[in-house]
């Protein structure tokens, strides 16, 4: 059981749980990149993997600069998110259908991080640790840009998906014809 007696026991405990979040993170993204099949998602993907890489060096430079350990944590929210990355990496489907479930895993990730990062940015804004919230807000806006660039896709993928979908219908309605 954890105890947090005060707003900066909070600020460090979120930030190891990110630094862990942030870890299982990078172990999910090549085979994220990998299972992908349009060519910009595998390039989202790769990309994020350097950002994300960055986003641990900033949560570690934050917890030293608070005198903490980057270490301790478990994000089991995290966990169960890069489960559901797994499952759709693993689906068998035709590509267009499996990236739009990749898109998806991808962005409740996204999700789960930027509220994540909200929260901690604005409990080291109200602590007066101005170098740890810069770095913090640096990452949110990092989230931020990557998942609206998972929606714009979003949209792409899901046309090339529906037309997929049309014309295995299509082929379906033939066959019962002949």
């Amino acid at each position: 059981m954890t105890t947090l007696n005060t707003l900066k026991d909070l600020l460090i405990d979120k930030l190891q749980d990110l630094h862990n979040a942030e870890t299982q993170v990078v172990k999910a993204l090549p085979k994220m990149a990998e299972a992908a099949g349009n060519v910009e998602l595998k390039a989202v993907f790769i990309v994020h993997l350097g950002q994300t890489k960055e986003h641990i060096e900033r949560l570690e430079r934050a917890l030293d600069i608070l005198n903490a350990s980057p270490t301790g944590k478990t994000c089991y929210p995290m966990k169960s998110l890069v489960e559901e990355s797994d499952e759709a990496i693993n689906t068998l489907a035709p590509e267009a259908i499996r990236d739009a479930n990749l898109i998806g895993a991808a962005q409740r990730v996204k999700h789960y991080e930027i509220a994540a990062y909200s929260t901690v940015c604005s409990v080291a804004e109200k602590l007066f640790e101005n170098e740890v919230a810069a770095m913090l807000q640096l990452t949110l806006d990092e989230e931020c840009d990557t998942e609206r660039h998972l929606t714009l896709l979003l949209e792409i993928v899901n046309e090339a998906a529906s037309s997929v979908v049309n014309e295995m219908e299509g082929a379906s309605v033939k066959t019962l014809q002949k």
